[in-house]
């Protein structure tokens, strides 16, 4: 039976059938995923700032074809927030594997947005052999990023990254701020629903979640030095980009020319949070070559 705890009452709402699991990491706490569907495994790892449920137009146009696991990475969306955790891009890396393991998965076709596309690159070359498929998608690995939305951003993103004023700047965030954040990254603003926002902002008020924030915005230096990494992916690879994506040409550039073997996309009338503006495109990339 699908879990019904208060918590999970959002993702029970888009996807009553699916079953909501925890999975222990080395570091200490869990980390959330969904499980819906049937068929060969599909991870989905998610963008800064958001959790699991950003996949939710996606996951239900794919989940006829694959078993779709979707994780809240650690301290954020509803995984256990522990004391003292780190976030850099190891530590993220560590929780996604320790997931996977905890699922037993093979063959998998890793795919993740933003961050998680970061993160699925550098995941697939510590699997190699268990990953069939990766698809980045707006890969988070430049400096600036968020900043680059609108000026709510630049503003919340830099005083998140600032050593002293940061968590206070993180405990400021109302609905109004995360709504202009978010729309920053989109190509059409009508395509963020209020109730994602609301429950965005609901699990913003968690205890400690502020600082989870902060520390998010202040390793995204990890990202960018991991790229080091992506030579070493040895399954295909599909490299997505919104036209209107926070990336800049040159960002775009440096990481087909670390992945030449890659298939690149470039998604028209698309933002920084594509699964969210074109979720039927993105199910259409995940879908190609399932059959």
């Amino acid at each position: 039976m699908p879990e019904t705890g208060d918590a999970h009452r959002y993702t029970a709402g888009w996807c009553p059938d699916g079953m909501i699991g925890y999975a222990e990491t080395a570091a200490g706490g869990r980390v959330r995923y969904l499980t819906a569907g049937a068929g060969p495994p599909l991870v989905l790892l998610h963008t800064v700032r958001t959790q699991l449920d950003h996949f939710q137009f996606v996951v239900p146009m794919v989940a006829d074809r694959y078993t779709v696991y979707a994780l809240d990475f650690p301290g954020m969306g509803w995984s256990d927030i522990t004391v003292g955790a780190r976030y850099e891009e190891p530590d993220l890396r560590a929780a996604v594997i320790a997931v996977i393991e905890h699922l037993g998965l093979t063959g998998m076709t890793l795919a993740g947005e933003s961050m998680g596309a970061a993160i699925a690159l550098t995941a697939a070359a510590d699997l190699a052999g268990r990953v069939r498929r990766v698809v980045a998608v707006n890969t988070y690995d430049y400096p600036g990023g968020m900043q680059r939305a609108n000026s709510v951003a630049w503003l919340a993103a830099g005083g998140a990254r600032q050593p002293v004023p940061g968590t206070l700047v993180a405990r400021l965030e109302n609905k109004p701020i995360l709504n202009a954040i978010m729309r920053g990254g989109l190509h059409d603003a009508r395509n963020l629903p209020g109730h994602y926002v609301d429950e965005l902002r609901r699990v913003g008020r968690r205890p400690r979640y502020a600082r989870v924030a902060t520390a998010i915005f202040r390793n995204l230096d990890s990202l960018i030095a991991s790229r080091v990494r992506y030579r070493s992916v040895s399954a295909p690879i599909t490299l997505v980009y919104g036209e209107g994506d926070w990336s800049r040409p040159s960002d775009r550039v440096a990481n087909q020319a670390l992945l030449p073997g890659a298939h690149h996309i470039t998604l028209r009338q698309t933002g920084h949070f594509a699964s969210l503006d074109q979720p039927g495109q993105i199910a259409r990339i995940l879908l190609d070559g399932t059959t």
